[in-house]
């Protein structure tokens, strides 16, 4: 491949500052365990959702929430494709150590076609393909708009592109993470090398990059939803970049980064002040924390009789301070105690 062509624009660089000081604020959050959990859940769905619908997956929000979240098997291709991509993003950690290759560009697409396509499913293409949108007119037949016909249609030759490529990824060490992916994202997109599924094996390949280089996409943010915004100017944007020149595209990839990042901090923030709010202790558990601070420790069979409530009710009120981090349960019998934490 040879060197990618782009200016550092103003933008370009004032993105790149803003992407590192976003993704450092979103670390410095120290998020629960729970919260982290939940916000990753949310963002592999989110990404499934977008990044199938992006290529005509009929399925909406909610039918692709409740697929992956019910562990269902899959019914039909649409379900299918989408429950494969979930599958991917989920295994990405498992591939930071391995270099991105030939041979594995060719395991994301066998796993993600499979029992969509298998036909191709893993297979470089060895024809022409074309890229564009159909148009119709009145009385007239459809007709294609083509916006990009790559630029190899020989496996052979592909595969010595998709080669080049990779081998750039690991030879280039000066190009700023968030640029090398974006030139990662077009260039794979522009080679073209399947029949069908290269903007997903591209967006899977793009978040792996990111996660080899320190940022936990998935796990803080994702970039589809960016590209949700305007799907055709995602494609036009991807385009600029065809007849050499990349920065047009770096900078809109560059905002889409910056975009989800702000996205993010703002969710996360969000969802921590909520999680505070709720693990404010309630009138009647005040009670309980002022008992204890007087006696040091209790049961619930003192609290019961202290309160003059049932010892079911007694144990509730304890087992939600445990939760809510305000004391230590020692013990698993009934002569189980509690003191503050």
């Amino acid at each position: 491949m040879p060197k990618p062509n782009f200016s550092l624009t103003q933008e370009l660089l004032q993105n790149i500052t803003q992407i590192e000081r976003l993704y450092g604020q979103l670390e410095a959050l120290k998020m629960p365990q729970k919260l982290e959990l939940n916000l990753e859940q949310d963002n592999l769905i989110q990404s499934a959702y977008v990044s199938n619908s992006i290529e005509g997956n009929p399925l909406s929000h909610r039918e692709v929430t409740n697929l992956l979240l019910d562990e269902r098997v899959p019914v039909n291709r649409d379900e299918k494709e989408v429950t494969n991509y979930y599958a991917l993003l989920q295994s990405l950690k498992d591939y930071i150590d391995q270099d991105i290759s030939l041979d594995l560009v060719k395991e994301f697409h066998q796993k993600l076609i499979k029992g969509v396509r298998d036909e191709i499913a893993g297979k470089i293409r060895n024809k022409k393909v074309v890229i564009g949108n159909y148009s119709h007119e009145e009385k007239k037949a459809f007709s294609l708009e083509v916006k990009h016909e790559p630029p190899f249609h020989k496996k052979a030759n592909i595969e010595k592109a998709v080669k080049e490529l990779c081998q750039w990824l690991i030879d280039d060490t000066s190009t700023p993470v968030i640029l090398k992916a974006g030139i990662f994202h077009h260039h794979f997109v522009y080679i073209h090398p399947y029949v069908d599924g290269n903007g997903r094996v591209c967006r899977l390949l793009t978040a792996l990059i990111f996660l080899q280089n320190k940022y936990w996409i998935n796990k803080y943010f994702v970039l589809d939803d960016y590209y949700d915004i305007d799907r055709h100017m995602y494609s036009d944007k991807l385009h600029t970049a065809d007849k050499g020149d990349k920065t047009q595209w770096l900078e809109y990839f560059s905002d889409g980064v910056k975009y989800s990042l702000k996205g993010a901090l703002a969710r996360v923030q969000e969802a921590m002040f909520k999680l505070k709010v709720e693990e404010r202790p309630t009138p009647k558990e005040r009670k309980v924390i002022s008992l204890i601070e007087k006696q040091k420790e209790i049961t619930s069979t003192d609290l019961a009789k202290n309160l003059k409530v049932s010892r079911q009710q007694a144990h509730n009120l304890l087992k939600a301070l445990v939760e809510k981090g305000f004391l230590i349960k020692k013990g698993k019998t009934k002569k189980s105690y509690y003191y503050l934490k």
